[in-house]
């Protein structure tokens, strides 16, 4: 599979907040590192066609996701930063009133909310208010309505923030298991969750992408004055390097 962003161009007003960008993503896990205002999140939102672009073009599978619409918002999972609009509702009605908004029905849509319920672990607390929830158990909530229709491209902002270093784990290896027959994109702050599961890393800054690499490879390419004396080159040091001022 492939989903490609050709000369993505955002503004504005006078801000620019993609600056001519050009990706492609594959199957697998891109964990994408930036300070607030790189664009990251803008990236996500011109993906998902929440905000419109200035210029440039998205495709997947070589079709402008524009023309395919719908076609292409059904191959499409998002899971946002954790939000509490929802809270009120359970587990359960929560992921069926999100994949009536993806077009499900009947049972299609009772045994998807099962499925996904299941793959997170919150089907046996389905009756529950996810104002109830855990940090972490709200993080699998979003996730499982993410998964509905069984998304190609999955789009993750943030998904372990706020979480305690065992629920980050389940999280993050769940993500991992999920990649192998999608293309994940995976934006944090959290460095080491990226460098312990990601295929391939983007440092953006300034709307612009100053390396992608496996995380290996931007390791190895530290500057021997970035290299530390007291640890291991880590993907945190390259960040702080490239991404830091």
């Amino acid at each position: 599979m492939e989903l490609k962003l050709e000369n993505i161009t955002k503004n504005y007003g006078s801000f620019t907040a993609l600056d001519h960008l050009s990706l492609t993503f594959e199957t697998g896990i891109c964990g994408i590192l930036g300070a607030n205002g790189a664009g990251k999140s803008t990236m996500m939102n011109l993906i998902t066609d929440n905000i419109k672009r200035d210029g440039g073009a998205i495709t997947f599978e070589g079709r402008e996701i524009l023309e395919m619409g719908d076609e292409f918002r059904a191959v499409l999972g998002y899971m946002p930063q954790q939000q509490g609009i929802y809270e009120r509702m359970t587990a359960l009605s929560f992921v069926t009133y999100m994949g009536r908004l993806k077009g499900l029905k009947g049972r299609v849509l009772q045994e998807q909310a099962e499925q996904v319920l299941r793959l997170t672990n919150l089907w046996d607390v389905r009756h529950k208010a996810v104002g109830q929830f855990s940090g972490g158990m709200k993080q699998r909530a979003l996730l499982a309505q993410a998964l509905l229709g069984d998304p190609k491209v999955l789009i993750l902002d943030e998904p372990t923030a706020g979480l305690d270093p065992r629920e980050r784990m389940r999280i993050r290896d769940f993500i991992k298991e999920l990649s192998k027959e999608r293309i994940v994109l995976l934006a944090t702050h959290i460095v080491s969750d990226i460098e312990t599961i990601a295929d391939k890393v983007i440092l953006m800054k300034k709307g612009k992408v100053v390396s992608m690499d496996t995380p290996a490879n931007l390791i190895a390419s530290l500057p021997e004055d970035w290299r530390p004396v007291a640890h291991v080159p880590s993907l945190e040091d390259v960040y702080l390097c490239y991404l830091g001022d």
